[in-house]
């Protein structure tokens, strides 16, 4: 019987994380062992008093470690990542990000593991993350096989020099039965956040950081007159302005900032539309759950958002940052409920059909084969100057 390719997940985040976790954590739950054999490991910073992502892994049961950090450059990780792949005979290295980016491709010349990286999102609007985001779209042009998970990041890449066939587009999948509608949930919900069972209410869920940009939807409801309650499931440095704009706007009664929550699909049956108001996205995870949970959708069409809604067939679509437009397709979404069923079931059997996380599984395991396959054929030629 053919032995499992083993593979170290690796990534480095603070607190509670976001889309990627759920992607991460969910795969090593659900490969096949036999085929697969997934080592998850966090780079954990010793400063960082809300880091909860291994709570989630022994609550899934995956095989989970950390290696700790004194500060963001402490290079003593290294040797600490390169004893355990080799006490864990790794094969493949899969880097989530820029730090991890670059780790893996160090750890792959010591150890001879191959490097995998997937770009989840450059996210971030401070100078020191736009170098390292310019620096990491460089560095991935090294690697032999990079996924990205929608096409706005696979052509940002071949724009800056990736080679077409080093670069594969794998979208997020989703167990659309764990996020399937359930009876009861929703008035269960709205009771546990003191919410009116008769009351609308529009929400989301993500980190509480400048690209989401959650003052949009704050603004949004200040401006409807169906005076919605507001739900963001979410932590993040801007949850401080956040309850102070709410306040300004006198709509802090009605708006509830859950922090981070471990019970996703229960969050999105309190909604009655889903508001994605995000300047950046990739494929949005919490879009993907509320299309598998039957909730209206009024998105930004940024990033990899058009892959999973078509405007006006499975939600409606409004330009980033237009926040008269926002206004108006949450405003119509409420007033027109035939059409919005329509697009509701729309999106739920596109869910079933096109995002199953079990798909993507078999995509990404016969990505790892690949990999494997390659690693005895001669190294790739240096990528050229863009």
């Amino acid at each position: 019987m053919r032995d499992p390719i083993r593979v170290l997940e690796l990534r480095s985040v603070r607190g509670t994380g976001g889309g990627p976790e759920k992607t991460i954590l969910l795969s090593a739950a659900q490969h096949d062992r036999g085929a697969v054999a997934i080592t998850v490991c966090y780079i954990r910073d010793d400063r960082d008093a809300v880091f909860g992502i291994d709570q989630t892994a022994r609550q899934l049961g995956i095989e989970y470690v950390e290696v700790r950090e004194r500060h963001s450059f402490d290079w003593r990780i290294v040797p600490a990542l390169v004893r355990l792949i080799r006490d864990r005979r790794i094969d493949i290295v899969h880097a989530h990000e820029y730090k991890t980016d670059l780790l893996a491709l160090v750890l792959s010349h010591m150890t001879g593991a191959v490097p995998l990286a997937t770009v989840h999102g450059w996210s971030g609007d401070s100078a020191r993350q736009r170098l390292y985001y310019a620096l990491d779209k460089q560095l991935l042009r090294w690697y032999p096989l990079v996924i990205t998970v929608s096409e706005p990041m696979r052509q940002e890449l071949l724009t800056r020099g990736a080679s077409p066939e080093r670069v594969r587009k794998i979208h997020n999948g989703i167990d659309a039965a764990a996020f399937a509608k359930r009876p009861g949930v929703r008035e269960t919900m709205r009771e546990s956040l003191g919410i009116p069972r008769d009351a609308v209410v529009i929400g989301a869920i993500g980190r509480l950081e400048s690209e989401k940009r959650f003052d949009l939807l704050l603004e949004l409801a200040a401006g409807l007159d169906a005076r919605p309650f507001v739900v963001i499931a979410g932590e993040g440095s801007f949850r401080p302005a956040l309850e102070k704009q709410a306040a300004d706007l006198g709509i802090g009664d009605r708006v509830r900032l859950l922090g981070h929550r471990s019970d996703p699909a229960d969050v999105h049956h309190a909604f009655d539309v889903y508001v994605q108001t995000s300047d950046r996205e990739g494929i949005p995870n919490a879009l993907l759950e509320a299309m598998a949970v039957e909730t209206a959708i009024v998105a930004t069409d940024v990033g990899g958002t058009r892959e999973l809604i078509t405007d006006g067939v499975h939600g409606r679509l409004a330009p980033r940052g237009d926040l008269a437009e926002l206004t108006a397709a949450v405003r119509g979404t409420l007033n027109d409920p035939e059409g919005t069923a329509a697009r509701v079931r729309a999106a739920r059997v596109r869910v079933e059909n096109e995002f199953s996380f079990r798909s993507r599984l078999a995509v990404v395991e016969n990505v790892y084969r690949e990999l494997l396959r390659s690693r005895s054929t001669p190294a790739p030629a240096q990528p050229s100057e863009s």
